[in-house]
């Protein structure tokens, strides 16, 4: 199985030989309140079951199908959202970037900034989130193939930040559909970093409901257990207390409820592995 690096985000180790780490959260902040309560649960889960934990949320969803469409509370509010949950509860906080002008106001808050898949080869989002000095993870492009994350790699190493993560989630098959590729998961971390699989958004039909995206949510266990049998170095999922009334992708959104079964058994699954020597 490659080696990866060793990426600290926080006081979370991602990589080397440390056991997978959970990134989750809502898709969106949909209010402070919702926001610190998922917070205060995923940690409260995880710290249960061992396992190290990023949480992640949208202050600005800038990519949605259709300009109607619920985006979040914005780069301020969210960021003093996010700045809270961090102080709070102890825990690191990801989010992703859709703009460069917004990426010096979010290094100051945020532990890890995220690339989103669509902006993957936008050199100068890329390497000013390159530039912070953060950890950067970068979700491989729905269109790209996975040797091709090398020249990303190349972007930000540029800079001298060598805290690089890479999220595969998914490649376009056909319209309003995605396929994973479990290749890939040893192909990027050939390339030395960690990868991180992104069981959420594999799973998304984007567009597929016409005006927003659906989702087929009843694959993500299976998904991410295989992601885990391959060695990878993180799940992401997103999770709501009620997925049918998340004002963003509630279609392939795992109910928080559901979370905890979830990572028990990949743990499981992870032990087993490492036991057969994978």
């Amino acid at each position: 199985m490659p080696a990866t690096r060793e990426v600290r985000i926080g006081s979370v180790k991602l990589g080397a030989d440390n056991p997978f780490v959970l990134i989750a959260g809502p898709c969106s902040i949909e209010s402070e309140q919702s926001a610190l309560r998922h917070a205060r649960a995923l940690k409260d889960i995880t710290r249960r079951l061992g396992v190290s934990f990023v949480y992640k949320a949208s202050y600005d969803k800038a990519n949605r199908t259709s300009i109607d469409s619920f985006r979040g509370p914005g780069l301020k509010k969210g960021l003093k959202i996010l700045k809270s949950i961090r102080e709070k509860l102890g825990i690191p906080v990801l989010s992703d970037v859709h703009c460069k002008k917004d990426v010096r106001e979010a290094a100051k808050v945020l532990d890890m900034i995220q690339i989103p898949a669509f902006l993957s080869r936008q050199t100068d989002l890329i390497v000013a989130a390159a530039e912070t000095g953060k950890a950067v993870n970068v979700k491989k492009g729905q269109f790209l193939a996975p040797w091709d994350m090398r020249h990303i790699i190349k972007k930000i190493e540029a800079s001298g930040n060598k805290n690089i993560v890479l999220t595969e989630r998914g490649t376009s098959f056909g319209y309003n559909n995605l396929v994973s590729d479990f290749r890939s998961v040893l192909i990027m971390k050939d390339l030395g970093y960690p990868v991180v699989y992104d069981a959420t958004h594999s799973v998304q039909m984007p567009g597929g409901l016409g005006d927003r995206s659906g989702g087929e949510k009843r694959f993500i266990p299976y998904l991410s257990m295989a992601a885990v049998a391959c060695g990878v170095n993180g799940i992401f999922v997103e999770v709501h207390e009620d997925p049918e009334k998340a004002l963003s992708d509630g279609p392939n959104m795992i109910k928080l409820d559901e979370l905890e079964a979830m990572l028990m058994k990949l743990k499981r699954v992870e032990r087993a592995c490492q036991t057969s020597g994978r």
